[in-house]
């Protein structure tokens, strides 16, 4: 899974990335000091990979894997330069989905670029930087298609679509909520790989005050929550600079810390837990003396499908699949016992995965 971060600038944007990354992009409180897109990695927290590790003895546990794009802070008039530009949207282009960080914290030693803290307005002005950035990449490809569209059937219906999808951007409206009419609309528009048609997840960055409650008691907080509630978006709360702090200590630092503060987990568990509902994502697990891993894949998937995310081989010669809850193979003890008690299903092609599921496939190539 691939995130964006995006926000104004000084909004906390590169002091969140910096937290669940580790990575030590520059933070200060001016606009544009992030320069150049950060990338980092960051391991899934998934306590079930430990537990099963341990009891397999393996000798590798893998956790799934989330990517942070970090790119500079945007101003408003950024598709015409203003700032450093919109040159930096290009390198979101590829994510799953965007975390927009909303500044909602009132701060007098902290600059905002627009002199106050309104989060819907932030939000707005992201979104309509977005908008005009799909739309050059729109205009772009009307005048490669437009001179085809007159010889080439297809190109002409591909022409109607651009057309249409064009001025639905132009209402200000974001492309996920634009509908295709048939599956080679569908086809051509996900190649477009517009910003404003992938899901987005709000992070209403509080001060520490406002993190027990979860924000319920910010106004700003409760005007971002009211707007995402329009765009079917997903929200959390965090405090920017309670997860710089966290990401210096250890394991159990890191609960003696969050249990002080009231919380039961950090903000890099909440934006996962957030990222996955918002993409319809799950992890299944896989189980022996030589690895313990998680593997990511969509709700829905069956079987064969999730067994090529392991290898091709295991998709085109899928026999069937050995399938136990991961909690009764804890609770017995071993796959063996797992079997005795009749907890092992053996699953065809049509089974489809849930998450916690440890699957063992069974192939022939």
């Amino acid at each position: 899974m691939k995130l964006g971060i995006v926000g104004l600038p000084n909004v906390g944007k590169s002091t969140l990335f910096n937290s669940l990354t580790k990575a030590g992009a520059e933070s200060a409180n001016y606009p544009f000091c992030t320069i150049d897109p950060n990338v980092g990695v960051v391991t899934v927290p998934d306590e079930r990979l430990k537990l099963l590790g341990d009891m397999y003895q393996s000798k590798k546990v893998t956790p799934a894997v989330i990517e942070f794009v970090d790119i500079a802070g945007l101003v408003k008039g950024a598709s015409k330069g203003e700032g450093l530009g919109n040159q930096f949207l290009a390198n979101i282009r590829e994510v799953d989905a965007i975390v927009h960080v909303v500044r909602c914290f009132e701060d007098s030693n902290v600059v905002h670029v627009d002199g106050s803290v309104a989060p819907v307005r932030d939000i707005e002005t992201i979104h309509l930087e977005l908008i005009f950035s799909d739309l050059e990449i729109l205009e772009r490809r009307i005048a490669k298609v437009s001179k085809l569209a007159r010889m080439d059937k297809n190109a002409g219906k591909e022409f109607s679509l651009l057309s249409r999808i064009k001025e639905h951007l132009e209402g200000e409206k974001s492309a996920i909520t634009f509908e295709c009419a048939d599956e080679d609309e569908e086809v051509w528009f996900a190649s477009y790989n517009l910003l404003t048609a992938k899901p987005v997840i709000y992070a209403a960055n509080v001060g520490e005050d406002d993190l027990a409650d979860d924000g319920v008691a910010n106004k700003h907080v409760q005007s971002v929550r009211e707007y995402a509630k329009g765009t079917d978006s997903e929200v959390f709360v965090i405090c920017a600079q309670i997860e710089q702090e966290i990401a210096e200590l250890d394991d159990e630092e890191k609960a003696m810390f969050l249990e002080d503060l009231g919380l039961k987990e950090s903000g890099l568990e909440k934006l996962i837990k957030a990222s996955y509902s918002l993409l319809g994502l799950l992890s299944f697990l896989t189980a022996g003396e030589d690895e313990t891993r998680a593997w990511t894949i969509r709700k829905g998937m069956k079987a064969p499908q999730a067994a090529g995310k392991i290898h091709t081989d295991f998709e085109r010669g899928f026999i069937r699949a050995e399938v136990v809850n991961y909690k009764d193979l804890l609770e017995c003890g071993s796959l063996a016992a797992a079997k005795e008690k009749g907890l092992v299903g053996l699953e065809g092609k049509e089974y489809v995965v849930r998450d916690g599921d440890v699957i063992l496939f069974r192939f022939n190539v």
